[in-house]
């Protein structure tokens, strides 16, 4: 079987998404591979495909128990054979991991980092064939990554304990270049195809905000979205406890999470916010990076996160099924107050003095960042996409700022104000003490500094700590000054040049009050379907009987499908098997399992109300996967009215089989859009001849 059948059969997939094609080649061509793919985009598949056909077993390295349990079950239920190592597993059961392993049984098995230096797995790696070693979370072997793990030193040298070195790939969402270069070199990577599929996430909506009262806003929201599963994060347990018990006097559906519940807290809320037990999970940063459930519809974060890589990924937990999401950021000026007494308290334990000072420096360069994204009043799409190494010219056009309706506020002479103080304080004092002065407070400490004193002490004493705020994040973002990434940062002169030119203006944007009160319009420019009314209620009862099959086989209900399945299903109506098989995520396995439930489901569904349309169509560009795909450019409706009226080749009329083939090839090929319009029978003529061959209702 070769790799394209091996994709349809067990993932339910007929073509790649980007990059998945380049990745499973070279690692079939055994090259070694490092790919940095967005959340959401299949990384998976590119390890798990190969390792089907690859003659041996491949051994893919995960950090987290929970998401080699997820990643082994959803493997399970396409019918592919895999297994575990890690804690929670018996001799006897470790034994049986191994035997089966060793029999050709098991083509893939997870292992937790921890696990390389044991006995008992060595003495299995000497007497098995291992093909490839797949590094996920790979960004975790560099401490220059956001979440470094020293566990993940010690796979190198397993690799070079090995007989014969296999193929290594290694996997991650988010690594700004220089991660990349750590991965690549403390892995050894000999030669590696580097394949960088981008980070951007077009089905995620991006949006800042700065409630008075978060609780308010958070409590307000999830009313608005009682049936979404979402989960928001928090900075500190404290937090986390506080607003959860909001939530539940509120009588919302949540769970919480963090580092102080005991282990068996942790895993029944981990447990019934996988199995759809309660919608919402309140968290540390101690949650998700084992969480593969891909229905989540919203990322809260309650507090800014300490960089742009955390947030990226934390965020990127939403949309994994390509569906519409929502990200959105409640900032504070007491976030960065919390966030510096985190970094100021983490641990360094076994790190040298010369990498804890560099380490340091980078977490408050990070942690500046984060707070020019939540200040900028730019496209926040760009803003992340830039951070990580992707430039563009255009804004998205679809995050909150580029939405958003602004009042721009030239305030090039007040910026003069600004960078003549910092001239005068000679690059000395942080932002707090610039805008005292600038405002003309009489505080004990400017009097003891001697800065009331200065020329610009008063001088824009008119102006708000918020405006002025703001006015210092774009010089910063613009060059003109910079902020330092000591223990305690100061603020220093950049490049003022193109400011001694009369014509250059600092323009400043303040987002009207109605303005920021819009729902999202999230809409992709690639996606083409939408559900109708009818479709969003035929794609309730799916998720209902998605969600008996989920408890029926103890599995969680996205392994069972995915709401994007879910949604392809309620758009092309499948009564066949066939039919059931092009829509994205299932596969020959799945359908074996739960085709004919479903069926029967949209059969009840459409008898029930037989003139359904369940989808329109945004027909303005191209089709941009299996969904839409419009089959009449190399099915003609032209032709198929010319077959209809006129004899074939040989002059002799249609037999009744052929033309009923001439329909079933038809209906195969027509797009949805097509399919709506024939149910809804605008197409009389052939909604008659479908209907009478048994292709619809």
């Amino acid at each position: 079987m070769d790799a394209k059948k091996a994709l349809q059969r067990y993932f339910g997939y007929t073509s790649y998404r980007p990059g998945q094609e380049e990745i499973v080649k070279s690692i079939l061509s055994h090259d070694d591979v490092l790919a940095i793919m967005p959340t959401g985009s299949g990384k998976s598949i590119c390890y798990q495909l190969p390792a089907l056909l690859l003659p041996g077993i491949t051994l893919v390295i995960s950090p987290l128990i929970s998401l080699m349990q997820d990643q082994v079950h959803a493997l399970q239920n396409v019918g592919i054979q895999a297994g575990y190592i890690n804690s929670t597993l018996t001799d006897s059961e470790l034994s049986l991991v191994y035997d089966k392993a060793l029999k050709g049984i098991y083509k893939i098995i997870y292992v937790a980092p921890e696990r390389l230096e044991s006995f008992a797995f060595l003495h299995f790696c000497e007497r098995a064939d291992i093909s490839m070693v797949t590094v996920d979370e790979a960004h975790c072997i560099s401490q220059w990554g956001q979440d470094f793990r020293p566990s993940y030193l010690k796979i190198i040298v397993f690799i070079q304990r090995l007989q014969t070195r296999p193929i290594v790939s290694a996997f991650t969402a988010t690594a700004t270049k220089e991660v990349q270069d750590d991965i690549a070199r403390i892995l050894t990577l000999q030669n590696p195809k580097r394949i960088v599929t981008g980070f951007n996430r077009e089905n995620l909506y991006f949006s800042v905000k700065s409630p008075q009262k978060k609780d308010s806003f958070v409590l307000e929201y999830l009313k608005k979205h009682l049936n979404d599963c979402g989960i928001i994060y928090c900075a500190t347990r404290k937090r986390v406890d506080t607003l959860y018990e909001k939530l539940t006097n509120a009588k919302i559906s949540v769970a919480k999470y963090h580092a102080g519940m005991s282990t068996e807290e942790r895993k029944k809320s981990q447990d019934d916010f996988i199995y759809d037990k309660v919608s919402v999970i309140v968290a540390t940063n101690a949650f998700g990076m084992g969480i593969d459930k891909s229905s989540v519809r919203f990322v809260i974060h309650y507090n800014m996160p300490q960089s742009m890589e955390n947030y990226y990924q934390e965020a990127g937990r939403a949309g994994r099924d390509g569906s519409q999401a929502e990200c959105i950021l409640l900032f504070s000026e007491q976030d960065i107050v919390i966030n510096n007494f985190l970094l100021e308290h983490k641990d360094f334990t076994s790190m040298t003095d010369e990498d804890i000072v560099h380490l340091k420096q980078r977490d408050k360069k990070r942690l500046q960042i984060m707070e020019l994204y939540c200040r900028t009043s730019g496209c926040l799409r760009k803003y992340i996409l830039a951070y990580f190494g992707e430039h563009s010219e255009t804004s998205c056009g679809i995050c909150e700022n580029c939405q958003g309706e602004f009042t721009e506020i030239d305030m090039t002479d007040e910026a003069k104000q600004v960078i003549n103080c910092v001239w005068e304080t000679k690059g000395r004092y942080g932002i707090k003490i610039l805008i005292d002065a600038l405002r003309g407070m009489n505080t004990t400490r400017l009097r003891e500094l001697g800065i009331t004193s200065y020329q610009t002490y008063g001088a824009l004493k008119g102006y708000t700590e918020s405006v002025l705020k703001q006015l210092m994040s774009q010089l910063i973002a613009d060059g003109y000054l910079y902020k330092t990434s000591d223990a305690y940062s100061v603020i220093r002169m950049g490049n003022i040049q193109p400011l001694k030119n009369e014509n250059k203006r600092v323009v400043i944007k303040k987002m009207t009050e109605h303005s920021n009160k819009h729902e999202p319009a999230t809409k992709s420019k690639k996606t083409k379907e939408t559900l109708t009314q009818t479709g969003y209620a035929l794609f309730e009862l799916l998720r209902k009987l998605r969600l008996t099959i989920a408890r029926e086989e103890g599995m969680p209900p996205y392994i069972i499908f995915s709401d994007k399945t879910l949604m392809d299903m309620s758009a092309k109506l499948p009564l066949d098997r066939q039919t059931m098989l092009t829509v994205s995520g299932v596969g020959e396995v799945k359908y074996d399992k739960y085709g004919e439930r479903c069926i029967a489901t949209i059969a009840s569904f459409l008898s029930d109300n037989p003139d359904a349309v369940t989808c329109t169509i945004d027909t303005s560009g191209t089709a941009d996967d299996e969904t839409d795909k419009v089959g009449l450019s190399s099915f003609n409706r032209t032709e198929y009215n010319r077959k209809l009226n006129k004899p074939d080749a040989a002059g002799q009329a249609w037999t009744k089989e052929e033309d009923a083939q001439l329909d079933r090839e038809f209906y195969s090929h027509i797009s949805i859009s097509e399919i709506a319009k024939i149910h809804n029978r605008t197409d009389g003529a052939i909604y008659s001849r479908l209907r009478k061959h048994g292709l619809i209702e």
